[in-house]
């Protein structure tokens, strides 16, 4: 089995690679190491490797390994739900939030953000697909939040988030990862600050970047298959 060093390699060469196709800079598209799930030995081994991008689903779980691994120069995401009584740890903690998509969400994360911290940087998880199970606004939605957003000055507007709908054929979601990046542009035309569209995961980041994706999420091709969802974190799953 390769080790997590070696695989980063490999999917940084593919991510070169796919970008190379497309003539887009490889530079461009940022990794997030999505980590949720694995212990801080296995950060420490991507850490190792180079690799300074860690995404987090479950506050309570990021937390322990945050505190655990502070000496590192580490940035860490928060790509998961948000639940209202989490807002503090977030703003407190983390460099980036990807799934940003209520009003008073966003408000907590601002009132919280601790003052000494530079702005929280801010993406708008976007429903792109109409999932009655999905968190996200609705792509008609965004511009009332970014609006809101901008006016926060602990929070820095940077772009876009989306999971789409799961598809059997990765490529399916072509279409959706599009739509995104309509969406992506015209927000970018208004705020010029936005330069962040985040989407792509293990099965179908290719596409993603086809579409325009400046930011992926990958996991299991890191650090291998996901183990069970930590139990008693009081996080949304």
């Amino acid at each position: 089995m390769n080790s997590i060093a070696e695989r980063i390699k490999e999917v940084r060469n593919e991510i070169a690679r796919v970008c190379e196709q497309h003539e887009i800079v490889p530079n461009r598209v940022k990794l997030i190491a999505v980590s949720k799930t694995k212990p801080a030995s296995d950060i420490v081994s991507a850490y190792a490797a180079g690799h300074h991008d860690f995404g987090e689903n479950y506050v309570q779980e990021a937390i322990a390994k945050i505190m655990q691994l502070s000496e590192y120069d580490i940035t860490w995401h928060f790509i998961g739900p948000i639940q209202s009584n989490k807002t503090r740890d977030i703003a407190e903690n983390f460099a980036w939030v990807h799934s940003v998509d209520r009003v008073k969400i966003a408000r907590r994360l601002a009132e919280q953000r601790p003052a000494h911290l530079p702005p929280l940087n801010v993406l708008i998880q976007v429903n792109i697909d109409d999932e009655q199970s999905k968190a996200g606004v609705a792509p008609s939605e965004i511009n009332e939040l970014a609006a809101t957003i901008s006016n926060f000055p602990q929070l820095q507007l940077r772009g876009l988030m989306t999971i789409p709908a799961a598809q059997s054929n990765p490529s399916d979601s072509g279409a959706s990862f599009a739509a995104m990046q309509r969406l992506f542009l015209d927000l970018q035309s208004q705020y010029k600050q936005v330069d962040t569209l985040s989407m792509g995961m293990s099965g179908d980041w290719p596409y993603a970047i086809a579409a325009g994706a400046t930011m992926i999420r990958i996991g299991t091709a890191i650090f291998g298959a996901r183990a069970q969802t930590p139990k008693n974190t009081g996080d949304l799953a």
